[in-house]
């Protein structure tokens, strides 16, 4: 039998893969659209992705200087390019540093503020808390009088049997609309 047609007659290819023509972008979005389309060929396969980029550092300063240079009469023609090149490098590295320290203090800056935040808010929280708790122990307080106030009655209207029980029903009812206003759900839930 006749081996299977061949598109492309160089060893190593698979058989009945195309060859893909080149395309060159001409556009970064272009570019970009090309990348996804290769990515997407292949879902399965894991997508490339780099590593941040380092930050940049000067080179360290010499320890042992041997042959100090000037930019004064003297020196060779060569020497003053090469004093230029150290000077400019030594301003770079003053600089990188200064921006270093820059960045650090605006870090503690910031750290510093969201500390204060932080506190000033918990302050604020406490005393809230404080607010409320005191409000609880008054409404408590006003509770405890009133049931001692009607025990009180009680045992004065001891004598009226007949008009104790019917203040105890106005009571009763008065009391369980109090607590129906006071526990009325703001809204009401499906019954399933």
């Amino acid at each position: 039998m006749a081996a299977p047609a061949q598109k492309n007659n160089k060893p190593g290819k698979p058989v009945g893969k195309e060859a893909q023509p080149l395309i060159i972008a001409k556009t970064p979005a272009e570019e970009q659209r090309l990348k996804l389309e290769k990515l997407m060929r292949n879902p399965d396969k894991p997508a490339p992705i780099p590593d941040r980029p380092k930050e940049w550092n000067p080179r360290a300063p010499p320890e042992f200087v041997r042959d100090v240079m000037g930019s004064s009469a003297g020196a060779g023609s060569g020497e003053f390019h090469v004093y230029r090149h150290l000077r400019r490098r030594e301003y770079q590295r003053q600089d990188f540093l200064d921006k270093i320290s820059e960045k650090q203090n605006k870090d503690d800056e910031y750290l510093n503020k969201l500390e204060q935040n932080k506190q000033s808010a918990e302050e604020r929280t406490a005393k809230r808390r404080k607010k409320r708790e005191k409000l609880k122990q008054k409404k408590l307080l006003v509770k405890k009088a009133k049931l001692e106030a009607k025990s009180k009655k009680e045992e004065d209207k001891s004598s009226d049997s007949d008009d104790e029980e019917e203040e105890e029903q106005e009571q009763e009812e008065d009391e369980r609309e109090a607590e129906d206003d006071a526990e009325a759900p703001s809204f009401i839930m499906g019954k399933k």
